[in-house]
């Protein structure tokens, strides 16, 4: 069975992670996110570990959550948001992420850009959010994102949906990537900014970081109710019909609110 992630420990401190299932994309599947969250806390247990990069085997990212999981019965991944994004660095590492975007970044592979300290990109890739259409609440990825994006562009991208992409350079032009890099130098170049973290003072880093992320712990309030409105919606027959015609490769057919459709029998 070829494995979800590969990861390269290197001598400098520095941690190499790449999602590996290009074929759906770098789709996230349970079992993805369980061995993401494995390696975490692994590695917070490495008094060696100086950083982290994530990128995406293949053409891709993360085209967000696999659309079988979606199809499936839906569930928590635990007891409340922490559990849900456990699949996340930096929730759980107290060393800065860098992310190197190669490809396609949809719904849920945002939290990746919204989590990590550095976003680099390829001029290829393109980020989007795809959950209304196909049924799906955006709950918690605006909000995380909202130190990284003027307003008025994550609602566009939240409402408008699949139709909607932003370009790496439109991402670069508004701060939600800080460079761009052509495709065959991104990884070596995401390395590379890694490392000028890794030769750093270890201790400035955690507490420069810890600064850092105090700005973006405002914004936990706003998740955790997104997120309970993500949940919400899971009793709504929409959440199961637009997962089934995207795989059926079909127009969904929604239901209104209002006409008595709103749970599940």
């Amino acid at each position: 069975m070829t494995e979800p992630v590969l990861i390269d420990r290197r001598p400098t401190g520095v941690t190499v992670v790449r999602l590996n299932r290009p074929e759906r994309l770098n789709a996230l599947s349970a079992e993805l996110m369980d061995r993401l969250h494995a390696l975490w806390l692994d590695l917070a247990g490495d008094p060696s570990l100086r950083a982290v990069v994530i990128s995406g085997q293949g053409r891709g990212f993360c085209s967000g959550a696999d659309a079988g999981f979606l199809a499936g019965e839906r569930a928590p991944r635990g007891r409340d948001l922490d559990d849900e994004l456990n699949f996340l660095p930096g929730r759980l590492l107290d060393t800065p992420v860098v992310v190197a975007i190669n490809g396609v970044c949809a719904g849920a592979g945002l939290h990746f850009v919204a989590d990590a300290d550095v976003v680099l990109a390829a001029p290829a890739a393109t980020f989007l959010d795809p959950h209304v259409s196909v049924g799906q609440v955006s709950g918690v990825e605006p909000p995380s994102l909202a130190l990284r994006l003027p307003l008025p562009v994550i609602a566009r991208m939240a409402l408008v949906g699949r139709a909607e992409r932003l370009s790496a350079q439109r991402a670069f032009d508004l701060g939600l990537v800080t460079e761009l890099v052509d495709g065959p130098m991104l990884l070596p170049r995401a390395i590379e900014v890694a490392e000028f973290i890794a030769a750093a003072s270890p201790e400035s880093v955690r507490r420069t970081r810890r600064a850092l992320r105090r700005v973006a712990d405002g914004l936990e309030p706003l998740m955790r109710a997104g997120w309970a409105d993500v949940q919400a919606h899971w009793g709504h027959p929409d959440a199961d019909e637009g997962p089934r015609a995207f795989a059926e490769k079909r127009p969904a057919v929604w239901r209104d609110s209002l006409d008595g459709g709103q749970n599940r029998s």
